[in-house]
């Protein structure tokens, strides 16, 4: 993979609480290109807005077959595709996993393009890393949050608010 010829993706997922409101944050970079994207929910967890910055970046790419480097501090979002995990679970029916709807939302992404997972430190002052976790906590500070649907359907509280 050329890194001239790669979509760089930054990605973070925040919440107020676990669960609690919460956003995610993206970073996208394609030579002089550079886009944010971000977006808060009213009751969602840390790992949802982890794995949600990962499927927002890869949604908003063009085409097919792309070289794309994404960045995470979430070991859970690397380890789950480094590691192999996902391919596990997803031959499971993700049973007893959690974020189903997430990470089936996932993988059709994903096998669009050719993507490599970088795991980073969070809070180690890389610019984009940084940029993007004050995107995911401004967005889940925001007024009239979004409703995690997912989240609220597998836990119950859908109607709550």
């Amino acid at each position: 993979m050329s890194f001239s010829d790669t979509v760089v993706i930054y990605t973070d997922g925040a919440s107020s609480g676990n669960p609690g409101p919460g956003g995610y944050g993206t970073v996208l970079k394609y030579k002089q290109h550079r886009k944010e994207l971000s977006e808060g929910f009213r009751l969602t967890t840390n790992n949802r807005m982890e794995l949600l910055a990962v499927i927002k970046g890869l949604e908003a790419l063009k085409g097919e077959g792309l070289n794309v480097l994404i960045y995470s501090d979430s070991k859970y979002v690397v380890d789950a595709v480094a590691k192999g995990w996902l391919w596990g679970w997803q031959k499971k029916g993700f049973k007893g996993k959690k974020n189903p709807d997430l990470w089936q939302k996932f993988i059709p992404l994903y096998n669009r393009h050719k993507v490599k997972f970088q795991w980073v430190k969070g809070h180690a002052g890389i610019e984009e890393n940084e940029r993007c976790d004050e995107l995911a906590v401004e967005s889940g500070k925001g007024h009239n949050l979004k409703a995690d649907l997912g989240y609220e359907r597998e836990n119950g509280t859908k109607g709550l608010f």
